[in-house]
């Protein structure tokens, strides 16, 4: 019996030894436990989970007297990570690696369906997905040949054909639409499920030619961005990134310059629209080297209005300009058909317009984001694009309202909550309530509509 106690107590020191590690590093990091935590709270907010998470939590993470539960040390790591510009894992602050630290596997096929069947079986999986910084970079280390000659010599028996593919395309082209029109929480489960059991099984088979087999494994990429998109309307940002790092792996296998390109400007965008702009001047550049010469004026454009989103997210004012210059130039040529690819994210002039006013918004200039937003909104169908001029009201409300026009900022922000309306969106529900604040100004102030305007955006978030 005293030997028990005695290893029982050995292992109660072992439990509650501090976690020197985690201390080193929050040391490195130079913040307080109260800061660290505020940063873990967002994250897990970013990945749509609500943590309570405070510095005395994180005093004992460092003593060792508990551990990180659910997603939180996933959580902590991306956080010390963005703290100190680098990658730090859970490994490295002394808590247990998880999978899912590394990222997608050397296989996509595999990958793809995995992620598929995750979604639908609403397994642990996707669950503890979390967007990290680290993932931006992703396809700047990746082994494009390796995974080439991997899958290569994995074919199986069964003969693809080009009716196969077409279907792929069918039902990425439906659920896309769609998506424009109800959100995208509309046609989830469907979507990913055909990708695991039947789209991503499909790229096992042989095919009769060279051409038709990169059209297939293009067909697949086209529809794991859509089941990645579908993620970050809902707010799944861990997801969605898997789902783009799925994307961009069987894109290359398509495409390794324009379609590839494309999936690095989405890992990029996804990160922007996050305020994360770690690698995105770097990826962006990337997918220019990888783009240019073999993408067409208007895919061109939209990878060069990234650019220009990237360099103004981290100050480089003039960067930026130049990068606007070069898409407005790109999409003036009409040099060959715009890819399946990128016509998804609708008429290029449009999210030209629409991400030039972002570029803007970022260099402050208030005036002509007003103007681009305006210009969106004339090159955007609004019955087939329904959420981009939801989006694009609270948008320009917001810029309206930073040149002091309360009138005209409510009218635009009542313009986007009638649009919204019947959506699954968590894109739409973070617009609505960002408007909560200057209304509760306006309110103050008495400005006529202010009053019935955050009556129905209580609503619409309740």
């Amino acid at each position: 019996m005293r030997g028990l106690r005695l290893q029982d107590g050995a292992a109660w020191r072992r439990r509650t030894s501090p976690n020197s590690r985690l201390r080193d590093i929050v040391h490195a990091a130079g913040c307080t436990y109260e800061a660290l935590a505020k940063d873990v709270r967002r994250i897990a907010a970013e990945n749509g989970e609500l943590l309570q998470t405070n510095k005395s939590a994180l005093s004992h993470w460092v003593n060792g007297t508990r551990s990180p539960s659910g997603q939180s040390g996933q959580y902590l790591a991306e956080a010390l990570s963005r703290r100190l510009g680098r990658v730090v894992t859970q490994t490295e602050i002394g808590l247990q690696s998880r999978d899912t630290e590394t990222g997608t596997s050397s296989d996509p096929v595999a990958t793809a369906t995995d992620l598929g069947r995750a979604d639908v079986e609403r397994r642990h999986f996707l669950a503890v997905a979390a967007f990290t910084t680290a993932g931006v970079a992703m396809p700047l280390l990746h082994d494009h040949e390796a995974t080439s000659r991997m899958l290569r010599a994995r074919t199986g028996l069964c003969l693809v054909g080009i009716e196969d593919v077409d279907v792929v395309r069918q039902i990425t082209a439906a659920f896309s639409s769609a998506d424009e029109r109800l959100g995208g929480g509309h046609g989830l489960t469907t979507v990913t499920a055909y990708l695991a059991d039947t789209a991503a099984p499909m790229l096992r088979g042989r095919f009769s030619s060279e051409a038709l087999r990169e059209v297939a494994f293009g067909a697949v990429a086209e529809l794991a961005y859509l089941a990645g998109w579908k993620h970050h309307d809902l707010g799944h940002e861990g997801a969605a990134q898997r789902y783009y790092q799925v994307g961009y792996q069987l894109a290359c296998e398509a495409d390794p310059h324009g379609h590839a390109a494309w999936m690095m400007r989405a890992l990029a965008h996804q990160a922007l629209s996050l305020k994360q702009p770690h690698h995105c001047v770097d990826l962006v550049e990337g997918a220019l080297h990888r783009g240019l010469g073999h993408v067409d004026g208007r895919t061109e454009a939209l990878l060069h209005i990234t650019h220009a989103r990237a360099y103004a997210a981290v100050g480089q004012s003039s960067s930026a300009a130049r990068a606007l210059l070069a898409s407005e130039d790109a999409l003036m040529r009409d040099n060959g058909p715009q890819p399946s690819y990128s016509r998804v994210s609708g008429p290029a002039a449009g999210t030209v317009a629409s991400h030039t006013a972002r570029t803007l918004t970022d260099l402050a200039d208030h005036i002509g984001t007003e103007q681009q937003h305006r210009n969106a909104l004339t090159r955007w169908d609004p019955e087939r694009y329904k959420r981009v001029h939801a989006l694009t009201h609270a948008d320009l409300g917001d810029s309206l309202a930073a040149q002091a026009r309360a009138d005209e900022a409510i009218a635009a922000w009542t313009q986007a909550l009638v649009l919204m309306e019947g959506m699954t969106s968590d894109r739409t529900r973070k617009a609505i309530a960002s408007i909560r604040s200057p209304l509760a100004m306006y309110q103050r102030r008495r400005v006529p509509g202010a009053a019935e305007l955050a009556r129905r955006a209580r609503e619409a978030l309740a």
